[in-house]
């Protein structure tokens, strides 16, 4: 039995780094879109600080360097935009679940756990 699971990766940000300690996404390693990790899957959640259209550009440019789905959840509107291959972004509105699609087969995420109601 052979089991393939995509390559999802969870980068905590403090392992990205900053300016001090030459992190893989400070500016000495010239910010690479998406870091320069392989994936097929994304996610994003905007913080209060975040620009919503700066983050939504980095999605589609996610998208254009071939990620195959990415989420952007805005818990202050309760929105979701899934990115897609060769789609039109979807906007969801206050969704209680997230699938994984074909791209995490049979991953639920449940909003609720992140504190989005």
């Amino acid at each position: 039995l052979a089991l393939n699971f995509p390559t999802v990766r969870i980068v905590p940000p403090k392992w990205l780094g900053s300016k001090q300690n030459g992190g893989i996404l400070s500016p000495q390693n010239k910010r690479q879109i998406p870091p320069p990790i392989s994936t097929d899957f994304v996610l994003e959640m905007i913080s209060p600080t975040d620009n919503l259209k700066a983050t939504q550009d980095k999605m589609k440019e996610y998208i254009d360097k071939q990620i195959k789905l990415g989420w952007l959840i805005n818990p202050k509107t309760r929105h979701v935009e899934i990115y897609r291959q060769g789609q039109a972004v979807e906007l969801l509105d206050s969704p209680t679940t997230l699938s994984g699609e074909d791209v995490l087969p049979g991953f639920v995420l449940d909003l609720q756990i992140l504190g989005i109601k």
